[in-house]
């Protein structure tokens, strides 16, 4: 079993900037790509980046296009995701999955992904 565990949320103020780290573990890790979502209360789990872990081909929401960068160190098994120029609605638990090599739902749902992490919270405020 793959275990996804995100790190390095917090509350921080508006303008501000956060790394989100998830680290995968467990037996040997085949997906390909890795996606972070997240899910503000009273909302639906939305769709934030993507990366392949092959090739590094990124993928972005248009609200975190500009402001957000999904990375990968393949050597440590870690994605990451850097958030700048944080803005309240940014507010939200942010996770981390594991791309399921044989759904094919669009990359965009969370259908496309299996093994999720636990979440971090994220809190954009001033």
């Amino acid at each position: 079993q793959v275990q996804l565990v995100e790190s390095g949320g917090g509350l921080v103020q508006p303008g501000g900037s956060l790394r989100l780290s998830c680290a995968a573990s467990g037996r040997t890790f085949r997906s390909d790509a890795m996606g972070w979502f997240r899910q503000a209360p009273g909302k639906e789990r939305e769709f934030v980046a993507r990366i392949t872990l092959s090739r590094g081909t990124t993928y972005y929401t248009d609200s975190a296009k500009g402001r957000f960068t999904i990375s990968r160190d393949n050597a440590k098994n870690t994605v990451y995701l850097q958030m700048n120029s944080l803005k309240p609605e940014d507010t939200a638990i942010y996770y981390c999955a594991a791309d399921n090599l044989y759904s094919s739902s669009s990359i965009y749902s969370p259908e496309k992904y299996d093994n999720w992490g636990q979440g971090t919270q994220v809190t954009v405020s001033s």
